[in-house]
C-alpha cells in the first residue's frame, strides 16, 4: 500500500458522523478556565469507549487533569500527537442563534460556546485515531491524543504532558481556519512603574500625580513601531512590526474605598514580537518611548519590569511535519495544493514547541470570541479527514 492508498483508506476509516455528534456533546460541557474537570473526565470516558489501549487523567493543578489517551498500532516506529486545550474563555453575551451549551445543528452548522476554540478540534482528532485503530492498516508506532488544561492559565497542562510523554511529531489543533499554520508571536508583558508623590486631592499642588505623568508614558508607547532586523521569510510571513500597546492600566487606591492623587501608576505594555525577537530589544524600544515622556516632564521617573514570557513557535517549511500534513491536506483535498500561514495569537507551543516538531492545523477562524460561535459540518469532516491522514502518514512503516 503506497501513501497515497493508504491516506484513502485512513480518511474513510473516519466516522464522520460520529465526528459531528461529538462535536456537539462536547459543546454541552463547560469548561471555562479553571473549570476544566468535567470535560476531562467526559472525554477521558469517551475514550474508554472508543477502545484507546490507554487512557489517564493525567493530574496537572487541583480538579483540573488532563485527558490523554493512546493507541498503538505497531511496535517501534514513531510516536505521533494530536492535542489541543480543553479551557476556554468565559460565555459572550449576544447569543442568538443558539444557547451557548447547547450544540445545537443550525442549517449545517453546530453552535456551541468553546467550539472553535477548540473544542470541535479535539472531538475530529479522538475520532479520527478511533477510526485508524479499527481499520486494522499497516502501521507501526503510537497514535497519542492530549486534551490540555490551563491553556489560558499558564499553559501547566500542556508542559506536564510532553515533559511525561516525549513524541516525534505533533499537530495543535488550535483554530487555523483549515489551512496550515506554522507557528505564531510570542507575548512579553512589561510592566511600566511610574512614581509620583501623593497628596490630599485638598493639596494638589503639594502631589505629583502618577496618572497624570503616565498618561504622558502612554501616549509615546501607543505611537511606538518597532521594526526590528528579520530574516527576509520570517517578515514575509509575520510582517514588519513587533506589535506594542499600553493595556491594562492601573493607578491610585481601589474602587469602593477612600481616593487620594496617586504616587504609582503601573502600565503593561503587551507585546507580540515575531519569533527571533528577543526581550532586550522591546526593551530598549520601551525605553526610547519612556524617555520622550521625561522629556516632556522632568518629574517623571519609572521603573521596568519583565511580568510574563512566553516564547513564539515557527516550526520550519520544510520539515518532516510539514512535508506530512500537507501530503495529508491532499488526500482530504484532492486537487487542492495547502497555503502556510503564521497566527498572532499564542499557542501552547509557546511551551512545548522546542520539545517536539508541531505544525498548526485546526477547523474555525476569527472571529472567535464572540456570541453565536459555530463550526461547520463540512469543516468538521474536513479536519477529521486530514487528522487520519496525517497520523496515518506519520505512522506509515
Amino acid at each position: 500500500m503506497d501513501d497515497q492508498q493508504l491516506a484513502k483508506a485512513a480518511i474513510e476509516s473516519a466516522d464522520l458522523d460520529l465526528a459531528v455528534d461529538l462535536c456537539r456533546q462536547v459543546s454541552r460541557i463547560p469548561s471555562v478556565l479553571g473549570e476544566e474537570g468535567s470535560l476531562a473526565e467526559f472525554i477521558a470516558a469517551t475514550l474508554r469507549d472508543l477502545g484507546f489501549d490507554m487512557v489517564e487523567l493525567q493530574p496537572v493543578v487541583g480538579d483540573r487533569p488532563n485527558a490523554i489517551g493512546e493507541i498503538r498500532l505497531g511496535p517501534g516506529g514513531r510516536r505521533v500527537v494530536l492535542t489541543g486545550h480543553l479551557d476556554t474563555k468565559p460565555v459572550s453575551h449576544g447569543w442568538t442563534a443558539a444557547e451557548p451549551y447547547s450544540g445545537d445543528l443550525v442549517d449545517g452548522r453546530v453552535y456551541g460556546h468553546g467550539i472553535m476554540d477548540m473544542k470541535g478540534a479535539l472531538a475530529c482528532q479522538i475520532v479520527a485515531l478511533a477510526g485508524l485503530k479499527e481499520a486494522g492498516l499497516p502501521l507501526t508506532g503510537t497514535a497519542a491524543f492530549a486534551a490540555v488544561s490551563d491553556h489560558m492559565g499558564e499553559q501547566r497542562g500542556s508542559i506536564a504532558y510532553f515533559e511525561a510523554h516525549p513524541a516525534d511529531l505533533c499537530v495543535l489543533g488550535e483554530l487555523s481556519e483549515s489551512t496550515i499554520c506554522l507557528g505564531h508571536r510570542g507575548r512579553y508583558y512589561f510592566d511600566v512603574h511610574v512614581y509620583g508623590r501623593s497628596a490630599h486631592t485638598c493639596h494638589k499642588y503639594d502631589a505629583v500625580n502618577a496618572n497624570y505623568l503616565a498618561a504622558l508614558a502612554v501616549i509615546e508607547l501607543e505611537n511606538c513601531r518597532l521594526e526590528p532586523e528579520l530574516e527576509p521569510w520570517v517578515t514575509d510571513l509575520f510582517g514588519p512590526e513587533t506589535f506594542m500597546a499600553p493595556g491594562r492600566i492601573y493607578g491610585g487606591l481601589p474602587p469602593g474605598g477612600p481616593s487620594m492623587i496617586p504616587d504609582e501608576c503601573v502600565i503593561r505594555v503587551d507585546c507580540r514580537p515575531q519569533p527571533g525577537v528577543s526581550k532586550a530589544t522591546v526593551r530598549a524600544e520601551i525605553d526610547r518611548a519612556l524617555a520622550a515622556a521625561a522629556a516632556k516632564d522632568g518629574r517623571f521617573r519609572a521603573d521596568v519590569v519583565l511580568a510574563d514570557e512566553k516564547a513564539g513557535h515557527l516550526v520550519d517549511r520544510d520539515s518532516e511535519v510539514v512535508k506530512v500534513i500537507r501530503e495529508a491536506v491532499r488526500a482530504a483535498r484532492p486537487g487542492h495544493e495547502p497555503a502556510l500561514r503564521v497566527e498572532g495569537w499564542l499557542g501552547d507551543t509557546s511551551s512545548f514547541g522546542p520539545l517536539v516538531e508541531t505544525v498548526i492545523f485546526g477547523p474555525g477562524g476569527e472571529p472567535v470570541y464572540s456570541a453565536d460561535e459555530n463550526l461547520s459540518v463540512e469543516d468538521i469532516h474536513d479536519a477529521t479527514k486530514v487528522y487520519a491522514a496525517f497520523t496515518a502518514l506519520a505512522l506509515s512503516p
